[in-house]
């Protein structure tokens, strides 16, 4: 039967109903391997439409699900350390409450956490409002030793596809707030701290992708996380002094770009490929 395991997932107030019920479908209902427990994080108020979305997904679910309503909007990094808390498996899948997991996702990664690995994460499908307009890929480093180089300049996992041991999570210290990188600095520090990873190369969560998607990835404010991100890892000797001069220089003027040039870049660098045909005229 295999090692049971829990889904968290996180919602919030700016999460569209529509979009949530078909997350939670694809990582419960449509699932070969069905998680065991759902753990749904609610931070903070929902308008109505979202909370009527969310009743209907808790009630109709053919998994158990432990709804955590937080009173107050907490931000991510605490929401999940709240669900993290609440889980009854030490197996743990991650999914937002916006994309699509395909359906053998579980039953392809489970196995690997199973056999001895502490973090898996999968390869992505980039879409639109619509599944059919797919406009990119992502293909992670999938052994080892890549995913400990690549960590040091850019976040090896996409953590919607994530599944780990929280015993891993919390011995590196689990969550903590740092801007908009609390996942990327998560990762770093499990496998700094000795943490087993894979990922498979195969997409096998779908990642929609909204208007300022490539807008949100710049700016003042992506810029000050990311030089606390920088010297995070530094403090703890992650990155050398080398390192930590070449990721500020070149990830900080990643983030100044003009949109179009950063999603060039975007699609080079990280997502594993050149621009999709599909996205010729955004």
């Amino acid at each position: 039967m295999g090692e049971p395991f829990t889904l968290l997932m996180p919602v919030y107030r700016g999460d569209d109903a529509a979009h949530f019920t078909k997350a939670f479908s694809s990582s419960v209902t449509a699932q070969s391997r069905r998680p065991d427990q759902v753990v749904l994080v609610q931070d903070g108020p929902v308008p109505p439409q979202l909370d009527d979305a969310i009743r209907a997904a808790v009630e109709g679910s053919v998994v158990p699900v432990l709804h955590h309503r937080i009173p107050e909007n907490v931000g991510l990094a605490e929401a999940l350390t709240q669900g993290l808390s609440l889980s009854d498996h030490d197996i743990v899948a991650r999914m937002d409450a916006d994309d699509i997991s395909l359906p053998e996702r579980f039953a392809k990664q489970v196995p690997l956490i199973e056999g001895g690995l502490d973090l898996v994460g999968t390869g992505m499908l980039e879409f639109l409002d619509d599944v059919g307009s797919i406009v990119g890929q992502r293909v992670p480093r999938t052994e080892q030793a890549d995913i400990v180089r690549y960590a040091r300049f850019h976040d090896p996992f996409s953590h919607p596809t994530v599944v780990y041991r929280r015993a891993a999570v919390e011995r590196a210290g689990g969550y903590q707030p740092l801007g908009l990188m609390e996942d990327y600095w998560l990762f770093a520090r499990m496998i700094d701290s000795g943490a087993r990873v894979g990922n498979l190369a195969e997409p096998l969560v779908m990642y929609r992708v909204g208007a300022g998607a490539y807008a949100r990835r710049g700016g003042s404010a992506q810029w000050r996380s990311e030089l606390r991100l920088q010297r995070a890892m530094r403090d703890i000797r992650f990155t050398t002094r080398a390192e930590y001069v070449r990721n500020v220089v070149v990830r900080g003027l990643y983030r100044f770009v003009p949109e179009r040039l950063r999603k060039v870049a975007y699609r080079r660098l990280v997502a594993g490929g050149p621009t999709p045909k599909a996205e010729a005229n955004p």
